[in-house]
């Protein structure tokens, strides 16, 4: 049986070969190194000192033939697969609440908004020590997020520790949640848009968070800091829809596979959702991928200024390829190329004001010195005694959010575009 057994995965190998690869100088050497193979497992299956099942030598062996070619490449088994989905599709059944681990018990961040957490009066800081009367400790945080989630219209009850009281149960109802991979607000009459990963849901969100912006801020909207920092990547469709977001015409990004016609080119359509206002994208070292692909287009353009650091680098393509068993495989197939056509990988790319996060500190108070208005006999100012204002025009009186306050990259950007908004306004007047 256990020949039979080796002998069908060769077989399969073999069948395989020609579909993927090309023809071999000496075809021979191909099946000589696939009788070695076969001898190994059956070596480690007698012989190992512990009991390993097929399956998970079959899966070590195409895990470690994937994983050598480059750090993207990978086999997904059953489980890995469906999270990898669940992901990418940005919606599951759960509860709806941003946890992290904290003394091995489960940390509230913040339920999100309009989901059965927030509704049944979850809160930040809480933490949740039970599922369904049994302990979290003991649990990681993959473990215990994976018995939150659940089919829609299950209920689960969470028991909750909160600060200053008993600890209590809530029942919750799982429902669909969605992932929200973009956030805004409206920071002194710019729009801030945060995007933290590239999912089915982030060119609907990004269209919303620019409505709302143009709602609240009205004509006073003076640009956008689109923020893509520390956003690892995600879907290639999606940094195409959200770069044609801010470029009306021209390509957004190519690819480039191993054969020549594999290659691909993406364009832009018509439209432009930010009016032609000025835009400040940041990225940092954890911008990657997708990310990448958006801060190259707009940059390339000119549609956009880059502050911050210079990006992660990741300038390939990986294709997700079904296979038996409700696993996968993630191949890298392509490279992928910026407008006017540099590769970005194992580069990055550099922003163009490059400003390191810092921490703003209020200088001691000094004594002030003297000015002109202070020295004995100063002439006036005849401004003052005609009965017009001395001051010289400025901007007027702005205000940051606490957390713009202490992001020291944002309240650049968003200086830069005040800045930007003056100066146009001086010119045309």
């Amino acid at each position: 049986m256990r020949k039979f057994q080796i002998a069908a995965v060769v077989a399969a190998l073999l069948i395989a070969l020609p579909q993927f690869s090309p023809a071999q100088e000496n075809p021979s050497d191909t099946y000589k190194q696939l009788k070695l193979f076969s001898e190994v497992f059956e070596r480690v299956r007698a012989d190992y000192v512990e009991d390993v099942s097929d399956q998970q030598l079959i899966e070590y062996a195409i895990q470690g033939m994937l994983s050598t070619l480059d750090p993207h490449s990978s086999y997904l088994n059953a489980d890995s697969f469906g999270d990898m989905r669940v992901q990418t599709k940005g919606e599951f059944g759960g509860l709806g609440i941003e946890v992290t681990m904290e003394n091995g018990f489960i940390k509230v961040v913040s339920p999100i908004d309009d989901t059965p957490a927030y509704r049944a009066g979850v809160k930040p800081g809480d933490y949740i020590t039970h599922l369904d009367g049994e302990p979290i400790l003991g649990l990681s945080l993959n473990e215990a997020v994976e018995k939150m989630r659940g089919p829609v219209n299950t209920d689960l009850t969470v028991t909750i520790r909160r600060e200053g009281e008993e600890p209590f149960d809530l029942a919750i109802t799982r429902d669909v949640i969605k992932i929200q991979s973009v956030r805004n607000r409206v920071e002194d009459s710019v729009g801030y848009i945060r995007i933290t990963t590239f999912n089915q849901q982030t060119m609907p969100g990004l269209e919303k968070a620019i409505q709302e912006i143009k709602a609240e801020a009205g004509s006073d909207l003076r640009g956008y800091v689109l923020d893509l920092r520390n956003n690892p990547g995600g879907l290639l469709d999606q940094a195409i829809d959200v770069s044609d977001a801010f470029i009306d015409q021209g390509e957004i990004v190519s690819t480039r596979g191993r054969a020549a016609d594999d290659a691909q080119r993406f364009n832009a359509t018509p439209g432009d959702l930010a009016d032609g206002l000025p835009v400040v994208v940041l990225i940092n070292g954890g911008s990657a991928s997708a990310s990448e692909i958006v801060a190259g287009a707009l940059q390339d353009h000119r549609r956009a200024i880059l502050m911050g650091t210079k990006s992660f680098g990741k300038g390939s393509v990986q294709t997700i390829i079904p296979l038996g068993l409700n696993g996968a495989m993630r191949l890298t197939t392509a490279r992928y190329f910026t407008p006017s056509g540099r590769s970005i990988q194992a580069l990055g790319i550099d922003p163009d004001i490059m400003i390191e996060q810092a921490k703003l500190e209020r200088a001691e108070a000094t004594a002030p010195g003297r000015r002109e208005a202070d020295l004995p006999g100063a002439l006036s100012n005849p401004n003052e005694e005609n009965g017009v204002g001395g001051e010289t025009p400025a901007d007027e009186a702005h205000s940051l959010s606490e957390a713009a306050q202490q992001d020291y990259q944002l309240a650049r950007a968003i200086d830069l575009l005040r800045g930007l908004a003056l100066y146009n306004q001086r010119v045309v007047n």
